[in-house]
């Protein structure tokens, strides 16, 4: 009787370390695989369909362009994404928030009195705003959190997953760009918040 030929063991999945190692192929893969199951995370967490398919795609480039700090023998790579897809989920339910507490407030306002605004003031938020809008996407969003939302450096590196070195450097050099601009134009900043004075 002839023995039954045993098939060889499938290789090992290697997705894991070729997305590690910067394989664009394994990005896709990545995304094939696992891209639904970041997308039912954001859902489950957000009532805006739209808002969760931004947070799975910025999930996933949030993950390829910080590829260098994921190690596949301390975990798996969809954990990995999922935790990032967390805190992506955070960030936007922080910013829904504060764009509704903001339409709130511009609806509690009184009737503007008819008097002329003080034109310094104005100045100094529209270089302010202006500069901002200048300023890379991280220093931009790492300024936001310490000026809008008053947070801590280390609670903005728990909100966002940054390293607090990072969130440092980021409000330092963004500080110094508004700090060159209010320079240039002479104007006066007003009171920073606590967030973005000293370190915190």
């Amino acid at each position: 009787m002839t023995a039954l030929r045993q098939e060889p063991d499938p290789p090992v999945d290697d997705l894991d370390r070729r997305f590690r190692d910067g394989d664009d192929v394994a990005l896709r893969e990545a995304y094939d695989r696992y891209g639904r199951a970041v997308f039912h995370l954001a859902t489950s967490m957000l009532a805006n369909r739209s808002d969760a398919e931004d947070v799975t795609q910025a999930t996933f480039v949030a993950a390829w362009l910080g590829r260098d700090t994921f190690d596949p023998a301390k975990g798996s790579l969809i954990g990995w994404l999922l935790g990032i897809g967390r805190r992506k989920v955070i960030d936007r339910m922080r910013a829904s928030a504060r764009e509704t507490r903001v339409v709130e407030t511009v609806r509690q306002l009184p009737e503007p009195a008819q008097t002329q605004p003080d034109p310094d003031r104005v100045v100094d938020r529209l270089v302010i705003a202006d500069e901002l809008a200048r300023l890379p996407d991280d220093q931009r969003r790492m300024l936001e959190l310490a000026f809008y939302d008053d947070l801590t450096h280390q609670q903005i590196a728990t909100v966002t997953g940054v390293p607090l070195g990072t969130v440092k450097s980021h409000i330092r050099r963004g500080m110094a760009s508004l700090k060159r601009r209010w320079e240039v134009d002479g104007a006066a900043p007003g009171p920073r918040p606590a967030g973005i004075s000293g370190t915190r």
